[in-house]
């Protein structure tokens, strides 16, 4: 139950009929407990501190409540900043907060969207908490990453989640049908886009059970120039892992050997060891940086 009292003079009120209350004064928001004032203003994306579990669950009921959507930016982006706690990943979790903020995903407002993904980014880091927020990984690539505007800050928060979720093998096989979407985004995004996106396939390029779903993905040979002398170091340096991690699956399972007959002309496998390919890792043996020349020795 919502109350508004208006002030056309000075200010607006919005009261919830709960313990906390919030008070919009000439463009500054401020909550407050009963009457009284706090010196703190919970939705602050600057607050810098850990707020306690009984501040956490106002900002939780905050989110339910209001519809006002700079007020739940502002409360999103306060909650991700306290989520960076170890302790308060837990107590959000306890208080039933993970399902709240994924609820944001689902909003309109691409801001709204960014700011729900960023907290549950933070989340994320918590194993457990990761058993909760799974469900909503086959909604961020539908809805957000693969479907929202490229490069762009929602897409970005988007891609961060899912490289978290794929620390551990635990989740990774929940990214199986769009492999190729990624290797596809690698390739149209820009600088920060293809490093994030390189990221995640690192994550999964490091478990074993991934490589022939990363082997067998179809990846448009334009795939190859980024193995060029002239890429940026942080893209070249990851693309070269990858190829290494990928590499290093091969020899240790000698069934991806005998499967490589099955992986078609255009997939990741047909580019890596083809010919194109070993000319590029030939070029790069005199690469003037060092750990772009290690990288390419371990590989051949």
């Amino acid at each position: 139950m919502v109350a508004q009292l208006e002030n056309t003079n000075q200010c607006h009120w919005m009261i919830q009929i709960y313990p906390l209350l919030l008070l919009q004064d000439c463009g500054f928001r401020f909550l407050a407990l009963g009457l009284r004032y706090l010196d703190e203003d919970l939705t602050d994306g600057l607050y810098d501190e850990s707020l306690s579990a009984e501040q956490l669950q106002k900002l939780l009921y905050l989110l339910e409540s209001t519809e006002d959507p700079a007020i739940i930016e502002r409360a999103l982006v306060t909650l991700g900043n306290n989520a960076a706690f170890s302790a308060n990943q837990i107590v959000i979790r306890e208080l039933g907060g993970i399902p709240i903020v994924g609820n944001m995903i689902n909003s309109h407002n691409y801001s709204i969207k960014e700011k729900a993904l960023n907290a549950l980014n933070n989340l994320s880091v918590n194993v457990e908490n990761q058993e909760i927020i799974k469900v909503y990984v086959n909604q961020v690539c539908e809805d957000v990453v693969f479907s929202g505007p490229l490069n762009s800050a929602v897409q970005m928060a988007g891609l961060r989640l899912l490289t978290n979720m794929t620390v551990t093998n635990d989740h990774q096989h929940m990214l199986n049908g769009y492999i190729t979407d990624f290797f596809q985004m690698l390739l149209a995004g820009n600088g920060s886009t293809k490093v994030q996106v390189l990221k995640l396939l690192l994550n999964l390029s490091e478990n074993p059970a991934m490589a022939e779903r990363l082997f067998s993905a179809q990846v448009d040979s334009s795939f190859l120039s980024l193995y060029d002398g002239h890429v940026a170091k942080e893209i070249l340096l990851r693309v070269l892992t990858l190829f290494q991690n990928l590499n290093d699956c091969v020899k240790m399972d000698g069934h991806l050997v005998k499967s490589a007959f099955n992986f078609h002309k255009g997939s990741l496998y047909s580019l890596l060891y083809g010919q194109e390919c070993a000319q590029k890792m030939r070029a790069l043996v005199h690469h003037p940086d060092v750990d772009v020349k290690e990288k390419v020795v371990i590989i051949t």
